[in-house]
């Protein structure tokens, strides 16, 4: 973040301002500890000076036509490419996320913005007949007006922009919030396009803060639909906050993605996927794989070589471009550490991992080690709660049936992983599996697609032309013509 706006980092109606308290919150590098910057906590009035500024830019910015929407939103992902580099520098330094993971997640960024500039001429209504002689019905997607967006700490800049982009396209205006783990990429960003994007005034708005800022966004009376990505808890508080006002919501909550190894999957191929899933960002992804099952034919032939993968990883400063750096904070250690822990206590085995990096690549930072766990049966916490970490239990089943059953068994529903070289089984499976989205054979994902969770797992969803066309509602418009 640089230096001449490191005291005001509240971007409101086109400009930097100071907040309204003197409370701030440090950022801090999770390779060393140390603290690297700080940014000041928003306030209940700074949060209503930002969606003031967004209820009075909504009708004009609604107007424009939706190719100069469009227009804009493709200079975002240009000058987003033209910065990747320092980006991904300041990514790395507040997330700890590898230098390529941080690469690819800005040049993501830009991808959604560029996607999503496409939806300009993209958004259609419907002409319906009336009931009446000469009466037609037209059915029209508008804004909701103002949207307030919650971002979470894993993946901050693809994220930012997966919420500003189709609700600027559709023609409304945004209050974002960056988490206070990882808010000095949004800031560089947002400072970026101050500079290099004609940005409307109060069309974006940026305020910091924890949970009050949040909390606050969700409560105004300004904000007509609330977008958020986090844990199922706070999901949960956010719709009985936005109740009372009958607020919109879209969730995009947590996972418990199961992979389910058949007994005639390719299991070299099973386990290269598998391991990239599961360690990507130091396991701290929502669609990573966080249980395997696997059918007993295979699973000593699966054990052996997903362990040796596992035990191959190099862990290092992130700036180096290992395989995995640091967890992002010493919280979120702890909570990865104590998922080991109980699951030791429940009976499960560490093949290997387990503990805290015993020679860590720097002092200071929050190193685990990637965990595989054996002897894992359905009923541990291991296998039912989210663990946002480097940790594989595996569960072994006589049968792919079984393996949906198991699957089946969570209160989550975001993501799902089969391999088999069975057309028929992996076809049924993803019919079974009560999850949003599944990969067969593979992992990751594409704008074009929909990232929608089931279950605790969310509401509503984000990517391609439904992640787009959720930003709008449906109005109708009766002509008569006699």
């Amino acid at each position: 973040m640089t230096a001449e706006f490191s005291d005001t980092p509240l971007y409101i109606d086109g400009e930097w301002h100071a907040p309204t308290s003197d409370d701030s919150i440090p950022v801090s590098d999770p390779t060393t500890g140390a603290v690297v910057d700080s940014v000041p906590s928003g306030t209940e009035e700074d949060v209503r000076r930002a969606t003031e500024a967004a209820r009075s830019a909504q009708p004009d910015w609604e107007r424009r036509p939706a190719k100069e929407r469009g227009d804009l939103l493709r200079e975002v992902a240009d000058v987003i490419e033209s910065h990747a580099e320092p980006l991904a520098e300041t990514l790395v330094t507040e997330q700890g996320k590898t230098s390529s993971v941080a690469e690819y997640e800005i040049r993501a960024a830009a991808d959604i913005a560029r996607y999503m500039s496409e939806w300009d001429r993209r958004i259609e209504g419907d002409v319906v007949p009336g009931s009446e002689p000469r009466q037609s019905i037209n059915l029209v997607r508008k804004p909701y007006g103002v949207v307030a967006g919650i971002i979470p700490w894993n993946f901050p800049i693809s994220v930012f922009v997966r919420k500003f982009a189709p609700a600027l396209v559709t023609g409304n205006t945004t209050v974002l919030k960056p988490s206070e783990l990882t808010p000095l990429t949004t800031l560089e960003l947002v400072d970026v396009l101050d500079r290099e994007v004609d940005l409307p005034p109060g069309v974006l708005n940026v305020v910091t803060g924890g949970g009050a800022v949040g909390a606050g966004l969700v409560s105004d009376d300004e904000v007509d639909y609330v977008t958020m990505t986090g844990n199922v808890e706070t999901g949960k508080a956010i719709m009985r906050n936005a109740a009372d006002d009958l607020t919109r919501v879209s969730l995009e909550l947590g996972g418990k993605a199961p992979a389910i190894v058949a007994a005639d999957a390719d299991v070299e191929s099973a386990v290269e996927n598998i391991v990239a899933s599961r360690t990507i960002n130091a396991g701290q992804a929502c669609t990573c794989v966080e249980r395997v099952y696997v059918h007993a034919d295979v699973r000593e032939e699966f054990e052996t070589q997903f362990v040796a993968a596992m035990e191959a990883l190099e862990i290092g400063d992130p700036r180096d471009d290992p395989d995995m750096g640091p967890q992002v904070s010493a919280g979120e250690l702890q909570k990865t550490q104590d998922a080991i822990r109980g699951a030791v206590e429940q009976g499960a085995t560490v093949l290997t991992g387990g503990e805290s990096v015993a020679d860590p690549p720097t002092s200071g930072g929050h190193w685990v080690e990637p965990t595989v766990l054996a002897d894992v049966d359905q009923e541990m916490d291991v296998v039912s709660e989210e663990v946002f970490g480097p940790v594989a239990p595996i569960v072994e089943v006589d049968s792919v049936d079984q393996a949906v059953a198991y699957a089946n068994d969570s209160r989550y529903g975001l993501s799902s992983y089969v391999f088999t070289e069975s057309y028929r089984d992996a076809m049924q499976v993803a019919e079974d599996l009560d999850f949003g989205e599944t990969f067969i054979n593979g992992s990751g994902g594409a704008q074009q697609g929909h990232h929608i969770g089931w279950n605790e797992s969310g509401l509503g969803g984000e990517d391609g032309k439904h992640g787009a066309l959720k930003y709008t509602q449906i109005k109708s418009v009766y002509h008569n013509f006699q």
